[in-house]
């Protein structure tokens, strides 16, 4: 979270070190094995739902939380598939004599709260961090994994978000300062420490990972438990963020699969001054890298127009899509960027994004159908508009700045 808000995402992209041998990675091969034999229950698609962090920051309560349930229900996000209601930080109090930690006044009682969550057929996540302090400096879970994990799950926990923040400088760079095989193999250990502890309550709980892509998460997280993690810093809610961060995620697509996805942080979509068109591309791009669609909104006051960019069933359906293959960016032309991701039953999608500063950086904008590994006319749906649309070789497009074509061909050629 706020760790590392003093260096850019991309900053943060480039920071890898060589796994030791200690803690090998898994093998791109054995990705999808490790992780249906680490949790085989849970996140077969990327998960849905709500996060208090984007809209309440640090000041989420216990009603905060009630009404973002109830307006999942209310406005129809559940049935769109959002069920997750997760607590970010600030929600921790003291540890008493036993070691017990228990909720501060904002949250007088976790179980309650689950039991209500639970009680609108939706799901309960909580936040924690491996180091000895969350990122606001809340109690964190460090030599207590194992009596915090059978503490969630005595309230009802399905979802825990695991940020690195202290444990950094209180571990990591404390006991190796120098060495950073060393570093790597501690944050490596105290991931599984946790994953360990969680399996050890026999309660299904996805387990998010949340270091910001350091040391090539994507590469070992899958073996010591990830259900996903983090690819980049904290996201913000304006197009530079959005687009730095959608760009970062080329080239991670083979690390994604069913009960193992890359996050690229949570959706902004209805926050800040976004206009609709970079709403669009920002859930859209989301949905076609199968990343998690956790929302982040101001729920009982969403606007309409947020609403159906939210619940757009058929971009949906792409994020969710049973195969789990993430989405490549085919290539660039300008400030043009298309991805295409392939879909169950031979179908594909295909994202055209206009980046450039106004409508017409386009100049038209050629689509290059060759490079698509397509021939011919390709008839699809745009996703939303809802119309037929025809693809072919070299057609001009005409898209506003910051607004995206999206497209699903049912049977291409």
């Amino acid at each position: 979270m706020r760790i590392l808000a003093s260096l850019s995402v991309v900053a943060m992209s480039l920071i890898t070190f060589t796994a030791p041998a200690q803690v090998a990675p898994a093998s791109k091969s054995s990705h999808p094995s490790a992780a249906k034999t680490a949790q085989p229950q849970v996140a077969q698609t990327p998960p849905m739902g709500w996060n208090s962090w984007n809209f309440f920051h640090g000041n989420v309560t216990e009603q905060d939380v009630r009404n973002a349930a109830d307006q999942l229900v209310a406005t129809g996000m559940k049935d769109a598939g959002y069920i997750y209601v997760n607590i970010d930080d600030t929600w921790e109090g003291d540890r008493d004599a036993d070691g017990v930690l228990h909720t501060n006044s904002k949250f007088p009682d976790m179980k309650a709260l689950a039991d209500y969550v639970h009680s609108k057929g939706l799901k309960l996540g909580i936040y924690s961090s491996p180091g000895p302090q969350t990122c606001a400096h809340y109690a964190g879970s460090l030599d207590h994994e194992a009596q915090d994990a059978q503490l969630y799950a005595s309230w009802g926990i399905d979802y825990l978000k695991y940020d690195l923040c202290s444990f950094r400088e209180a571990v990591m760079t404390a006991k190796s300062p120098d060495d950073k095989d060393e570093q790597m193999r501690l944050m490596i250990a105290a991931y599984k420490k946790m994953d360990d502890a969680l399996k050890a309550t026999g309660r299904p709980i996805v387990y998010s990972f949340c270091q910001y892509g350091w040391d090539a998460v994507w590469e070992w997280g899958p073996s010591v438990g990830a259900n996903l993690w983090r690819t980049t810093g904290d996201i913000q809610p304006n197009w530079n963020s959005i687009y730095t961060i959608l760009n970062m995620q080329a080239g991670l697509a083979q690390y994604a699969g069913p009960g193992h996805w890359n996050d690229p942080d949570m959706l902004e979509v209805g926050n800040g001054k976004l206009t609709l068109g970079e709403n669009r591309v920002h859930f859209s791009m989301w949905a076609m890298l199968a990343a998690p669609l956790l929302a982040g909104n101001d729920l009982p006051n969403m606007k309409p127009e947020i609403k159906e960019i939210l619940t757009n069933k058929d971009v949906i359906a792409i994020d969710q899509d049973r195969l789990g293959r993430e989405a490549a960016r085919a290539y660039s032309d300008g400030e043009v960027d298309v991805w295409t991701r392939h879909l169950s039953g031979g179908a594909m999608a295909i994202a055209v994004v206009n980046a450039g500063p106004d409508r017409h950086s386009t100049h038209p904008f050629h689509l290059d159908l060759a490079k698509l590994g397509l021939h011919g006319t390709q008839h699809g749906q745009d996703l939303w508009t809802g119309k037929e649309v025809d693809l072919t070789d070299n057609m001009p497009l005409e898209i506003p700045s910051h607004d995206i074509l999206l497209v699903r061909i049912a049977a291409p050629k």
